[in-house]
């Protein structure tokens, strides 16, 4: 008998990219709960504040019912381990990713041998999106319609305005 299984998808998502969103979709369709864990950012100076990076992914799954958004601080390990995890999503957008990930997954598989990662790549018109690109076009005045939702748009845009750049 198939059991529940649930995926972790964890990230800054600073800010959220239309990548990320499509990494949920394609989750959606393997998992049936997905959490979005949203780091704290500890180890990362973010732009957003942790609330609104929260918000932001909340308004981007809104459209899926299975998925949860929640932060977490502190070892992915315990985060996963806590809510059941059995599965850890992870998004490649080009080989250069993958180095790091491959690591990543083992060291996970050592802390969580009960727990795998599957990496999912997004579809070929988001591969190259990342958010320190977003972040330094939006900083520098340039259109980010192609690479963000209209409200994280919103939101790039307004926070770049009270930082007093663009």
């Amino acid at each position: 008998m198939a059991q529940k299984v649930i995926a972790v998808y964890p990230g800054t998502f600073d800010p959220m990219t239309l990548g990320h969103e499509d990494v949920v979709r394609r989750a959606t369709q393997l998992f049936e709960q997905v959490v979005v864990a949203v780091a704290a950012g500890h180890h990362k100076k973010t732009m957003f504040s942790l609330q609104e990076r929260i918000d932001m992914v909340r308004e981007a799954v809104a459209p899926y019912a299975q998925v949860q958004v929640e932060s977490f601080s502190g070892l992915l390990r315990d985060f996963v381990v806590a809510r059941g995890g059995k599965a850890m999503v992870r998004g490649l957008r080009a080989v250069t990713d993958f180095d790091y990930e491959f690591q990543l997954a083992g060291m996970n598989r050592s802390l969580m041998p009960e727990v795998e990662t599957v990496f999912l790549t997004p579809s070929d018109k988001y591969q190259f999106i990342s958010s320190t690109f977003v972040r330094e076009i939006a900083m520098l005045g340039g259109e980010v319609d192609k690479f963000v939702s209209p409200q994280v748009q919103q939101r790039l845009a307004d926070k770049v305005r009270s930082l007093g750049r663009a």
